[in-house]
């Protein structure tokens, strides 16, 4: 692609509005978590859910070894988790300490306050460039009260951990 294209792709995808979304994993003994924007569903039957982590992001090296990962809808009233997991870095704290979680059947954190989340078996991992996607079969959730998502033009405001 041309820059002046690629420049008119950065000018148009920045302009989407999606759902942003916190993502946990749990292996080997570690645990993470990170906010994502790269995520949509890919299939209704069988359900299939793809999840993308930048291969910059403590979360995604332990996506790696992970077997399931937790989906956790984000609404515009979670402000503080979001700036939790998409400000800071595992790889200086844990996040975990800083929140009420629960491990899930699969034994992946379950943040408390987030009452919309699934969990999905990893079925398929693709290598996208900077990132990696995680295809979700679901096998554990919770529908709590529909709320309006916290979507990616509200959270730009939010200092990343990582970069992208």
């Amino acid at each position: 692609m041309s820059a002046t294209g690629e420049t008119s792709f950065d000018e148009l995808v920045s302009q989407l509005d999606y759902s942003m979304l916190i993502i946990t994993a749990a292996a080997g003994g570690e645990r993470s978590g990170c906010l994502i924007g790269f995520a949509t569903q890919v299939s209704i039957d069988p359900p299939r859910f793809l999840a993308c982590l930048s291969v910059k992001n403590r979360t995604y090296r332990v996506a790696r070894s992970a077997e399931v990962l937790v989906v956790h809808f984000v609404t515009g009233h979670d402000g503080e988790l979001a700036e939790l997991f998409g400000g800071e870095t595992g790889d200086e704290m844990d996040k975990f300490e800083r929140c009420a979680w629960h491990p899930s059947a699969a034994g992946t954190p379950v943040l408390e306050r987030l009452q919309n989340w699934f969990a999905g078996r990893i079925v398929g991992r693709h290598d996208f460039g900077d990132h990696w996607g995680f295809v979700l079969e679901p096998i554990e959730g919770e529908a709590g009260r529909s709320e309006e998502t916290l979507t990616f033009q509200r959270a730009k405001a939010i200092e990343p951990g990582h970069e992208a």
